[in-house]
């Protein structure tokens, strides 16, 4: 395993916000950066890749210290998946392992959610959310009986962020923080 490729990916991605910090250049280039992460699933630490057996883990794996962005691993167990939910920042997500699906969602004139789009990503692959090009999605691991690790990149320390869940069904929003499931974070300099 070789963690250089995850500090390699943080100095592009975070001189990119420091060049080019507008979110229109952060998603698409940013996009590419993440498309070289994700292309070979051999860096990620097995700490960082621990699936649990009710729920999702999301791992931080770094943070920048002035809350810019943060990177993370999300390690899903079969079947298991978010609610539908919206981040309030640009995200950009790549699939290291397995199959991920999202289904994208949009607030109805009545106040509801209807799902609009659904799309599976294969690892290598990338796709994007922000409050501008749609913030609320649910995310699923696509596979029933394999683990699937996708990497998150946030235009904020996501963990920290006061988000929502909703009910589709009627709109009804729940403010939550997301947190994190480890208490340390990989030492990119080894």
């Amino acid at each position: 395993m070789s963690i250089e490729k995850l500090l390699t990916f943080t100095k592009e991605i975070t001189r990119l916000l420091e060049t080019h910090p507008g979110e229109e250049n952060i998603l698409t280039d940013g996009s590419k950066l993440l498309s070289t992460l994700v292309a070979r699933d051999d860096w990620l630490p097995e700490t960082f890749a621990q699936s649990h057996p009710t729920y999702y883990q999301q791992y931080l794996l770094y943070a920048d210290p002035l809350e810019r962005l943060s990177i993370v691993s999300f390690v899903w167990g079969p079947g298991q998946k978010t609610p539908v939910h919206d981040h309030l920042t640009w995200g950009l997500v790549g699939v290291l392992r397995g199959r991920e699906r999202s289904t994208d969602y949009q607030k109805q004139a009545d106040g509801t959610y209807k799902a609009m789009r659904t799309s599976v990503l294969l690892p290598g692959q990338t796709t994007a959310v922000s409050p501008t090009i749609g913030d609320v999605h649910e995310v699923a691991n696509d596979l029933g009986d394999q683990v699937s690790i996708s990497i998150h990149v946030y235009g904020a320390n996501i963990g920290r962020v006061n988000r929502h869940v909703f009910e589709p069904a009627t709109g009804a929003a729940k403010s939550f923080v997301s947190g994190y499931a480890n208490t340390t974070v990989p030492n990119l300099w080894k």
